[in-house]
C-alpha cells in the first residue's frame, strides 16, 4: 500500500503504525518491523478471508478488503523491463487479475450531515484495495488491542442487521427501501451508517441516485426504468464510535425487472 495523493493517508503513516501496532501492544506488536520497501504488499491475499460481511472469497469480482479481481487474459505487452524480479512471460489463459474501480470517497463533515462526498474522483486497479484502507487498518489496530486489553476495555466490531433479505427484486419504477434499524454494537457504542451503490458490480452500470441521507439507518429510492432484467450491488457500512472505530458491512444484490 502506497501513499495516495488527494486522500488522508494517516492510517499507513509511520507514526500511526508506531502508536497503534508497534508500541504497548505486547510481544506481537514489538515484533512488527518498520516499513522498508513497501507497506504490507502481500496482505491482500489474507484480507479477503476476514468475515466482515463484505468479503466473499468465492466471488473475487465482488470486491472487498483484499481488492477486486476479474477473470481475463492480461496484456503484458506494455510492461517495462525491470518492473519485476522475475521474467514476465505472456499469459496464455484467463486468470483472476486486477479490476478497476471509479471511486469518490465520503469524507467527514463538521457541521450538518456527518459525511459528504469528496470533490475528487479516483480510478484504477489500486482503488479497489485502498478504498477500504482505513477500515482494515483500524481493524488491525483493534485486533492488536485484543492482545493486551480485557474484553471490557477493548473495542469490538458492530453487527449490521438488515430488516430484509440480502437479495431484493423489484420492477422498474417501484419504491426500493433498505433498512437496518436493528443493527447493534456489542460494546454499546453509538453507530454510524453509510449506504452506497457499487456500480461496477452487476449488469446495471449506471449510478442510482437517491434523495435520502446516506448516513441514516434507512434509505429509499425509485428503481430506474430498464428494458431487461439487471442487477446491481448496494453496500451498507456500519461503523462504531469506539477506539479505534471498527466497521462491518452487509451486501444487498438488487434485481430490477422491466
Amino acid at each position: 500500500m502506497s501513499k495516495v495523493d488527494g486522500i488522508d493517508n494517516t492510517t499507513i503513516s509511520n507514526s500511526w503504525i508506531a502508536k497503534n501496532i508497534q508500541t504497548n501492544h505486547g510481544p506481537l506488536g514489538a515484533l512488527y518491523p518498520d516499513v522498508a520497501w513497501g507497506m504490507e504488499g502481500d496482505t491482500p491475499a489474507f484480507l479477503s478471508l476476514i468475515p466482515n460481511g463484505l468479503n466473499n472469497s468465492e466471488r473475487p469480482e465482488w470486491g472487498g478488503w483484499g481488492g477486486r479481481y476479474e477473470l481475463y487474459e492480461p496484456d503484458f505487452s506494455k510492461v517495462k523491463d525491470g518492473r519485476s524480479i522475475v521474467p514476465i512471460a505472456p499469459e496464455t489463459r484467463e486468470i483472476w487479475t486486477n479490476a478497476s474501480d471509479t471511486y469518490i470517497p465520503f469524507i467527514p463533515n463538521e457541521y450538518g450531515r456527518t459525511i459528504r462526498k469528496d470533490t475528487t474522483s479516483f480510478e484504477g486497479d489500486k482503488v479497489t484495495l485502498w478504498r477500504w484502507r482505513d477500515d482494515f487498518q483500524n481493524d488491525f489496530a483493534g485486533r492488536m488491542d485484543w492482545c493486551t486489553l480485557s474484553f471490557e476495555e477493548a473495542n469490538h466490531p458492530p453487527v449490521p442487521v438488515l430488516s430484509h433479505p440480502n437479495e431484493v427484486s423489484v420492477k422498474s419504477g417501484e419504491l426500493v427501501t433498505f433498512e437496518a434499524f436493528n443493527s447493534y454494537d456489542p460494546d454499546g457504542d453509538n453507530l454510524s451508517f453509510l449506504w452506497f451503490q457499487y456500480p461496477e458490480l452487476g449488469t446495471y452500470k449506471k449510478v442510482i441516485n437517491h434523495g435520502a441521507a446516506e448516513n441514516i439507518h434507512k434509505i429509499f429510492f425509485t428503481a430506474p426504468e430498464v428494458e431487461k432484467e439487471v442487477t446491481t450491488h448496494f453496500i451498507l457500512k456500519v461503523t462504531d464510535k469506539g477506539t479505534p472505530p471498527l466497521s462491518r458491512y452487509e451486501r444487498i444484490i438488487l434485481t430490477i425487472k422491466p
